[in-house]
């Protein structure tokens, strides 16, 4: 069943998942786990919003089955059955006031194919008709477009790339629609009514309209589609008809000016800069946390370090009742394994590490046990709130 991807879909959904991912983790390491809080309430947004849309379909739309429109449940086995889908989603009919599409969607697991009735009332005299439209639905549940959508979401909006993935995968669809139809031009026409209309497509010269594709290579024709998710009408009737006959180049230049554009999907290019704005605000919290969090991690490892040294201090105190000029005399390192470098006060024993974050300053002090402890407080170069949780325990 391999024939049935387009191609550049596989390519493209593992760029996007891999780069998603990436985003992700970036995000959750770089919010310190905050970003988890806001997937976390996504999932529960998407869940609540599919759950009203499942609940709308049940409650107003028809079960499709063999005592509930035959004709229709029969194409919708047949096509289950052609594209080897043994788990079939439950199929409803709705009235679409006056649109003219359908959908596929699925909620805890339950997959659902949503046919509207005047697709079924269009292609009437269509034998292919309604079975390319159940077909193309059925493809977006068998390729699992509706899963990973949420790892994928941060890479998405990208200038060309989210388009791009959006177009491959009807594509695919466009020949599971084809899979179950019983000639390439059957399919071509159902889909072709997308544009002719409910009536007019049974008149419509198929070959004329195949042809209009050859138009698509101009700059604006191909601006516009490189920001679209679904390609133009007149490419997919051409594709469906010869699944690998060649399609116009789009013009050079209008990939220039559609890199600066994000893609949106049917929410348009302003939205598209919405979603930059937002993506650029979580950077801009999200770059500084994560920088904050990767130097308080090696400061961290200075005071650890730093430890031996500091003990062995305490220990050439108690034995010579004095304090040691240079850590040289006391047989003790002026320099960490990291580069920091260990410089000593020989008239009160603190102690400075000099890291590539800033000064660490440890000050010794005495207990009522006349025991010697350490007070780890920030140098040049650092704030009290820039030091390492291990360096505020200190002392306490």
């Amino acid at each position: 069943m391999n024939e049935l991807v387009y191609p550049r879909e596989r390519t493209l959904g593992t760029i996007t998942l891999v780069l998603g991912l990436l985003v992700w983790l970036g995000l959750i390491i770089g919010t310190v786990g905050t970003a988890l809080i806001a997937l976390l309430a996504g999932f529960v947004l998407y869940l609540f919003a599919q759950s009203a849309l499942i609940a709308h379909i049940k409650g107003n739309g028809v079960e499709l089955s063999e005592a509930q429109f035959p004709d229709l449940y029969a194409q919708f086995t047949a096509c289950c059955d052609q594209l080897q889908i043994e788990k079939r989603p439950q199929a409803y009919i709705m009235n679409g006031n006056g649109g003219f599409n359908a959908f596929a969607t699925k909620f805890l697991g339950v997959q659902f194919v949503v046919l509207f009735s005047e697709v079924a009332d269009a292609m009437a005299k269509h034998a292919d008709g309604v079975r390319f439209y159940i077909g193309h639905e059925l493809g977006h549940l068998r390729m699992k477009h509706l899963s990973g959508h949420l790892l994928r979401w941060p890479v998405l909006w990208l200038p060309l790339l989210g388009a791009a993935y959006s177009r491959a995968r009807e594509s695919t669809c466009d020949r599971h629609g084809l899979a179950c139809s019983s000639s390439p031009e059957g399919a071509a026409r159902a889909l072709a009514a997308l544009s002719a209309g409910a009536k007019r497509w049974e008149n419509l010269d198929v070959a004329a309209y195949r042809d209009q594709a050859d138009h698509s290579s101009g700059f604006w024709m191909s601006f516009h589609e490189l920001l679209a998710g679904y390609p133009w009408v007149t490419k997919r009737v051409a594709r469906v008809m010869a699944p690998n006959a060649p399609m116009p180049r789009r013009n050079v230049f209008a990939y220039l000016l559609a890199v600066f554009i994000p893609y949106a999907g049917r929410l348009g290019a302003g939205f598209g800069f919405l979603m930059l704005v937002y993506i650029g605000i979580i950077a801009a919290v999200s770059v500084p946390a994560y920088q904050g969090y990767i130097n308080k991690a090696k400061l961290a490892t200075a005071v650890t370090a730093s430890t031996p040294v500091r003990d062995g201090l305490v220990t050439y105190y108690e034995s010579n009742h004095s304090i040691p000029p240079t850590l040289e005399n006391a047989n003790l390192p002026t320099q960490l394994d990291d580069g920091s470098q260990l410089s000593l006060d020989p008239d009160n024993m603190t102690l400075t590490v000099s890291t590539a974050q800033g000064e660490l300053v440890f000050t010794p002090k005495v207990d009522k046990q006349q025991r010697l402890f350490w007070l780890c407080s920030n140098g040049e170069g650092l704030t009290p709130a820039q030091l390492p949780p291990s360096c505020s325990k200190m002392g306490n």
